[in-house]
């Protein structure tokens, strides 16, 4: 049997002195046929331990639907960790951050529960249940049970959110009674604030930072005067956001402050190791003052690529790590070349029609109202006077395209904090909202989506809405099998094109002829695209593909440029600060 604990400066494993040396793979955000893949390449660059957060929303977005199949398989992700030979940290919230859309939580808890983050009984229930399900799984795979598991972490930089002590000590409770032994940890960016309301003093407190080691180091150890030091999020790069740049660190100054931690003795966990992809609608947002959806990629600038491939970073990290503890001496082999090629987009007809629901209400209501969790709600009124006038209303969460009498007449826009539109006379208005990615960081977790307040035209109250919600996944699925030969056109309309490959193979698919929209092969759903960039490909992985025959459905949500598809050699990410 093994065990691992906390020694005087330096965690044991064993008995003797022990450096965790890890990196974070999210197995939400990677393919499951791909994650033996990452894990492998983690242990060619020197790592001895994987990291991952646990996402509630991704296994329950509906209450009482819990799932661990597919991509939400948590226990086959920590045995494939243990078969290559690495150890395991597991980080369940319940609240995550991660740029992960709602910080983690289901959309169905943060909208029917008080407290969020807190001792409130209601949230505490919801969240010890949560809790369970997860050591059900991560407590028969802990190190001194003959598994990979070697740390667990309490929530998640509390301290930058709250200082609710009986929360902390209700969340250490359930953990240790679901039979959780292994050291138990927190996080906190190092600020004597947050490291001190985001623990307990039972608790082995870590620190999150990207620059400046050695003075972070010290502040960390004011706070934690005994055991081990450890960074459990070493920033080696960084997201990005819709109308924003590509982020990057400089390779060789992320290096050496990979090397001032680990020269100091300090445990690891870098940061991302390999960000992967948000998929489908699981981009969150950020919102300190104004409203920042991020982008479909999480490449995050990590030594492993958004599509799993080597970078500059993965060579000088290894190098680095070899100064400090060993390193095998296999390299991954390169990546083949992605297959480029061009074919047509075949028109589908429009796609953002169907029948509201009934009755009509006098606001339109939310997403949450509705428990829509796709990313469209079409709003229609009638108008009370067919001279038009200036529509007002209280907040858009979080872009809406307005028309009249199926003209286009405008957008509003959260990040650009729009509330106004001249409407034109007509008869009847409509608007498009899309929920871009649901706030993942502070108080906004939770908000509701859709058009927020009253909504006046030349100010006087527009009532009897109808509403009417709009699933994209399904949209797209019964898109595949129509396809016309009408033209596109301006506004919302579907496309699909087939393609044929020799093998199964990972694609980037270039979106630059696009205005902004969603994708999908063979049904799986890539996730956003948006001209506004900075991203330019979506990744398609290997896996969604096929020998022989493909097809691509495209869901443009404003005006196809040029109706073709073309999939490029590599990722394009948009262009960097530098």
């Amino acid at each position: 049997m093994t065990s691992f604990s906390l020694g005087d400066t330096d965690f044991l494993r064993d008995g003797q002195p022990h450096q965790v040396i890890s990196g974070a793979i999210h197995y939400f955000r990677v393919h499951p046929d791909q994650w033996q893949d990452r894990i492998r390449k983690a242990r060619l660059m020197g790592l001895n331990t994987i990291e991952t957060y646990v996402a509630w929303n991704a296994h329950e977005p509906e209450r009482g639907a819990w799932d661990t199949t597919g991509w939400n398989d948590l226990g086959r992700f920590l045995d494939l960790v243990h078969e290559e030979g690495l150890d395991a940290i597991v980080r369940p919230g319940p609240y995550i951050c991660a740029e992960w859309h709602n910080g983690g939580l289901p959309v169905w808890l943060t909208g029917s529960v008080d407290g969020l983050r807190s001792s409130a009984p209601d949230f505490l229930a919801e969240v010890s249940a949560y809790l369970r399900r997860v050591y059900d799984i991560v407590a028969p795979r802990q190190i001194e049970r003959g598994g990979p598991v070697v740390l667990v972490q309490i929530e998640n930089e509390y301290g930058a959110y709250g200082a609710d002590q009986a929360y902390l000590e209700a969340l250490v409770a359930v953990t240790r009674d679901a039979g959780i032994t292994v050291p138990l940890t927190t996080v906190d960016q190092p600020v004597d604030r947050m490291l001190r309301d985001g623990s307990l003093p039972e608790l082995h407190k870590t620190a999150s930072f990207g620059s400046r080691s050695t003075e972070r180091l010290a502040t960390l150890r004011r706070h934690q005067p005994t055991g081990p030091l450890m960074c459990s999020e070493f920033w080696d790069g960084w997201f990005d956001w819709w109308g924003g740049v590509h982020h990057t660190t400089d390779v060789h100054a992320a290096a050496a402050d990979l090397d001032a931690l680990l020269a100091a003795g300090a445990s690891v966990n870098i940061y991302m190791f390999h960000g992967g992809t948000n998929f489908a609608l699981t981009n969150g947002a950020n919102d300190k003052g104004r409203y920042l959806p991020l982008v479909t990629s999480y490449d995050y600038d990590a030594p492993l690529d958004e599509a799993g491939n080597p970078t500059a970073k993965f060579f000088a990290f290894r190098e680095v790590i070899a100064r400090h503890a060993p390193v095998p001496d296999e390299l991954p082999p390169a990546a083949p070349a992605a297959p480029a090629f061009e074919v047509d987009l075949r028109a589908a007809g429009a796609w953002t029609e169907g029948e509201g629901i009934e009755p009509r209400t006098a606001l339109p209501q939310t997403f949450d109202a509705l428990g829509h969790r796709s990313a469209l709600i079409r709003y229609d009124v009638e108008l009370p006077t067919e001279h038009g006038g200036l529509l007002l209303i209280g907040e858009v969460r979080d872009l809406a395209w307005a028309s009249v009498d199926g003209r286009p007449v405008g957008t509003l826009s959260r990040t650009r904090q729009d509330r106004t539109l001249r409407i034109p006379p007509g008869r009847t208005l409509s608007i498009l909202v899309e929920d871009q990615g649901r706030v993942n960081y502070d108080h906004r977790l939770g908000e509701e989506k859709g058009l927020i307040g009253e909504i006046t035209l030349d100010g006087a109250p527009l009532g009897g809405w109808r509403s009417t919600p709009l699933d994209v996944a399904e949209l797209a699925a019964g898109v595949a099998a129509r396809a016309t030969a009408d033209g596109g056109g301006d506004g919302p309309s579907a496309w699909t094109a087939e393609f044929a490959l020799d093998a199964a193979a990972d694609l980037f698919l270039d979106t630059a002829a696009w205005s902004k929209g969603f994708a999908f092969v063979n049904g799986f759903f890539l996730g956003r695209y948006w001209r506004n960039g900075p991203q330019r490909t979506l990744y398609v992985p290997e896996p969604v593909t096929r020998a022989g025959a493909n097809s691509l459905v495209v869901l443009e949500l404003e005006q196809v440029l040029d109706p073709v598809v073309r999939f490029v050699g590599g990722l394009a990410l948009g262009a960097t600060e530098e």
